[in-house]
């Protein structure tokens, strides 16, 4: 009934816009737009909606490395030696650690929830301060531990990766509401205007694929522009991007022209909102045919660049070549750079199949927070790196196998940050002897969402939406600064 009710309050707005005062709206509209609609509205998108940020930024731009599938920090980043001497005990006879908690019904029907310890080496690095712990199988993430704020207390409340995945990268459970990128969009708008604020790119590990949709990157309530648009690997890196077959640029000028006066005709008659979108969705596809061919021609990178990322950089679509294309894209000004990396998802092999995943990731990561360094870009760049959630201290299957896997575990688990405002060379957040309750400086999904709004400027509390007769925010009700890690 609510949706109903709102459906036709929306129909009567659109009547009394159009009927009771079309020439007014005309009026202005035709001010608004002068005579070069497409330039003004560029415009407008650049600034965005908070005109400037709340404050001082730290940082300019954000590339999120978001490893889809949820890595293990048991395996990774969570050292936790205790585990050896518990192997194989039942987690169930631990009521000091497991309290009737929520597992899922992947392992609940299992006789016991053995212990199992990681199979992988750690090694303590120097990261500037008491030094950190990291895995033999992140050699490169550990040439770069001083530049690292590794959060060991992460947590959110998803246990499936559908409902996980949405939460990080729109800070609710279920779909509706904009992605992280749509929101800076929205608020900062554009930095190039040439290019779009927010740049989705996708690379298939190889390990467990889970799915991916289009909303985790989507505008949902916000103007459509605002959404994430999407390289591809190929000769046509963005879909629909070329003029069609014997159609000059010349000749998509004038159409778009007068396509533009037909929707801003529209606009003022209706007052609709996507009619604006569309225009400068049309107007940023036109500019592209031009900066996309520059951005994704290698040619003017240096064999030194190749080898930092690995041989894997030269190969569109892999995740060497999109982490490259991100440092690309941070030098001209993309505002957020989201990309996904999956088949972390290991119930089955963590032995055999997590060293092959690290392997597709580590050296990449390493490199771009590297590249960005040595280019004085990763001061104004925030580098992000996890997973939706951690996978479980206890063995899914037989541990005694040579094969057996860790299943989903929200309570506690690990990410890193690099440069951006963040403090370097640090370690926040503790986890019980078997990583899996927080005992240390907790940090929710919202909480990060904050401190990721607070470095480029903005107040996380005030960069807000109204829809549907409330204000819409990405930390929703909640959220936290963490001052602790800021530089």
């Amino acid at each position: 009934m609510d949706a109903a009710r709102e459906h036709f309050l929306n129909i009567s707005r659109r009547q009394f816009l159009s009927q009771s005062a079309g020439s007014i709206i005309a009026a202005l509209g035709a001010t608004a737009m002068g005579s070069l609609p497409g330039e003004v509205l560029a415009q407008d998108a650049a600034s965005g909606a908070l005109g400037k940020p709340h404050f001082a930024p730290k940082a300019k731009r954000i590339i999120f490395l978001h490893q889809n599938g949820a890595p293990s920090h048991h395996d990774l980043f969570d050292y936790k030696p205790e585990m050896n001497k518990l192997r194989g005990q039942d987690l169930r006879t631990m009521p000091q650690v497991f309290n009737n908690q929520r597992i899922t019904g992947m392992t609940s029907g299992q006789s016991t929830l053995p212990i199992a310890p990681s199979p992988f080496k750690f090694n303590k690095h120097d990261n500037g301060g008491d030094g950190v712990w990291l895995s033999e199988l992140l050699p490169h993430t550990a040439s770069i531990a001083k530049e690292l704020c590794l959060v060991r207390s992460m947590h959110t409340q998803s246990i499936n990766h559908a409902p996980g995945v949405t939460m990080f990268q729109t800070g609710h459970e279920q779909p509706g509401r904009p992605s992280m990128g749509a929101w800076l969009s929205y608020g900062l708008g554009s930095a190039n205007k040439d290019l779009p604020a927010f740049v989705v790119m996708i690379s298939q590990g190889k390990g467990q694929p889970q799915a991916l949709f289009s909303r985790l990157w989507g505008a949902a309530f916000l103007p459509s522009e605002h959404q994430g648009t999407v390289m591809r690997s190929g000769k046509d890196p963005i879909l629909f991007l070329n003029n069609p077959e014997k159609m000059t640029r010349q000749q998509r000028r004038y159409m778009l022209d007068m396509l533009g006066e037909l929707n801003e005709q529209a606009h003022a008659e209706h007052g609709d909102r996507e009619t604006l979108a569309r225009i400068q969705q049309y107007e940023m596809a036109y500019r592209m045919q031009m900066s996309v061919p520059d951005l994704v021609d290698l040619s003017d990178e240096d064999e030194s660049t190749f080898k930092l990322y690995g041989p894997d950089a030269r190969k569109p679509g892999t995740y060497a070549y999109n982490a490259l294309m991100a440092r690309r894209m941070a030098e001209r000004g993309v505002r957020f750079i989201q990309l996904y990396h999956r088949g972390w998802d290991q119930h089955q092999d963590i032995p055999g199949q997590l060293p092959m995943q690290c392997k597709d990731t580590d050296r990449p990561s390493a490199a771009l927070v590297k590249d960005l360094k040595r280019r004085g870009l990763l001061d104004e760049t925030l580098v992000v790196w996890g997973g939706e959630f951690g996978r479980t201290a206890y063995s899914q299957g037989d541990l005694n196998a040579k094969k057996y896997g860790r299943d989903h575990h929200p309570r506690c688990f690990s990410i890193w940050m690099a440069g951006g405002g963040i403090k370097p060379g640090t370690v926040y957040g503790q986890t019980d002897e078997i990583g899996y309750n927080i005992t240390e400086n907790p940090m929710h999904v919202h909480d990060l969402h904050a401190t990721m709004l607070h470095l480029l400027g903005i107040d996380h509390e005030r960069l807000t939406f109204r829809y549907q007769g409330r204000r819409f925010r990405l930390t929703d009700v909640h959220g936290h600064v963490a001052k602790d890690i800021l530089a």
